[in-house]
């Protein structure tokens, strides 16, 4: 009947052939009736050689059981009645590896008897690769460069390492200072999970998102019918993190208010729920960031009390700036998964964007900089990003490294040298026109 139906509709044939996914019909004792273009592209088997025999020729991975007697063949696509993106993998009939994404289902007549079976495959073998690329790359950044979330192997950073190590070690308070961007969300989570909390919950609260009372609700939890909009009972992010450890992001922030109500909590170790006056234990690990000096907001706008308590233990993570040797393997890492998020084969950054980024201050620091690698990524036309794809503020005198004060001629030449000749982006490097450049160049004769 199904084999009937194909042969007489040529609309359809010629439909399923033009397919870029292959697909494949079978009976109800699955031997194949129908296997289009595609699938012979995609399996490496000519249909003449396939037809008429049973599905299992195809030796898919997914498609077996283990019994005492060993591996057997089973299919129970006839019990379930479809499979929806199943990962399998062929032996294709001409020795390769393919790795498929499979759909299919049951057809039936017109009593809904099941007379077959229709299933679609789609060849999933270059996003597979580039999986396991991905994995090895993470894998071999995990043993040079990779701790626990942060990249680097510079002196400052393999010093942050330590005091982390030392801090998980601890039960203190732990207050973790540095400039936006630099990571202190990474720090905190680092911290816990080398702690013996490890396996309790890790809670995160911007203390800069919310005004004084939602603050206070979202901290401490509050009672049905408590304010306006208070549906219903809720519990506070402290109690949430009770065996746990509490990251408190932007403290220097927190209004004077809740720092008063925090330090209650640090000191007695209990909350009480807006609407409720029922303290209530919590066992927490607190961390805290900031990316200012706090010590300098006190006390207009820092209890002084609260700096003692919440900062027993001072973690710096250091700007992107004062470990410019970290910034190629991390703008690498970064490269990869942009490219990957993007469907977009970057795989290269040249020397040249390589210098032009390391000779780059970052006041945001690796935030900034995935920024400036996400741009890079989408305009540049092959699979490297060059100098020229980087954002124009990389070439800003603004935020170039200038170790010496230095004649405009030298600076010149130093600058054409690190871009082999190439004014454009000379021009752009010391933040100049172009035709400025080319009327430098001409009045010192270079």
């Amino acid at each position: 009947m199904i084999e009937h139906f194909f042969q007489d509709s040529g609309f359809l044939k010629q439909t399923v052939q033009a397919m870029r996914d292959g697909l494949m019909v079978v009976d109800v004792d699955g031997n194949i009736l129908f296997f289009n273009k595609a699938a012979e592209e995609i399996t490496g088997y000519r249909k003449e050689e396939v037809l008429g025999k049973q599905c299992t020729v195809l030796d898919t991975d997914t498609c077996a059981v283990i019994t005492e007697s060993g591996r057997q063949k089973k299919c129970d696509l006839f019990n379930v009645g479809s499979v929806c993106n199943k990962k399998c993998s062929i032996m294709s009939g001409d020795g390769r590896s393919v790795h498929l994404l499979k759909n299919a289902v049951v057809l039936r007549d017109g009593n809904d008897e099941i007379v077959g079976a229709v299933e679609t495959m789609t060849d999933i073998t270059s996003l597979y690769n580039k999986q396991l690329e991905i994995e090895e790359l993470r894998q071999e950044l995990r043993q040079e460069y990779w701790f626990m979330g942060l990249l680097g192997k510079s002196p400052a950073m393999q010093k942050l390492y330590g005091q982390i190590r030392s801090a998980a070690s601890s039960e203190a308070p732990v207050i973790i200072c540095g400039e936006s961007g630099t990571g202190k969300n990474l720090v905190a989570s680092a911290i816990h999970k080398l702690s013996r909390r490890k396996d309790g919950p890790f809670i995160t609260m911007n203390c800069a998102s919310l005004n004084d009372h939602l603050l206070e609700s979202e901290l401490f939890g509050h009672t049905k019918g408590s304010f306006t909009g208070a549906v219903s009972d809720r519990m506070g992010r402290f109690e949430a993190a009770s065996e746990g450890s509490i990251f408190l992001d932007e403290i220097g922030d927190m209004p004077l208010l809740m720092q008063v109500k925090l330090l209650g909590v640090i000191e007695d170790k209990v909350v009480e729920r807006v609407g409720d006056h029922r303290p209530i234990p919590v066992n927490i690990r607190l961390i805290s960031a900031t990316n200012k000096n706090l010590e300098g907001l006190i006390p207009t706008r820092f209890r002084e009390d609260l700096y003692y308590r919440v900062g027993s233990i001072f973690i710096n993570v250091p700007p992107l700036r004062d470990r410019a040797e970290d910034i190629p393997v991390i703008a690498f890492h970064y490269t990869k998964k942009i490219s990957t998020v993007n469907n977009k084969e970057v795989r290269r950054i040249s020397p040249e964007a390589i210098d032009a980024i390391k000779n780059y201050t970052w006041p945001g620091n690796v935030r900034q900089l995935i920024n400036a690698l996400e741009h890079s990524a989408v305009t540049c036309k092959g699979d490297t990003i060059e100098a020229a794809d980087l954002p124009d503020y990389v070439f800003s005198d603004q935020g170039r490294k200038c170790d010496e004060p230095r004649d405009i001629c030298d600076r010149i030449k130093s600058t054409l040298s690190m871009y082999k000749g190439n004014k454009t982006l000379a021009a752009r490097h010391l933040g100049i026109s172009r035709v400025t450049l080319w009327k430098r160049l001409k009045e010192l004769s270079i």
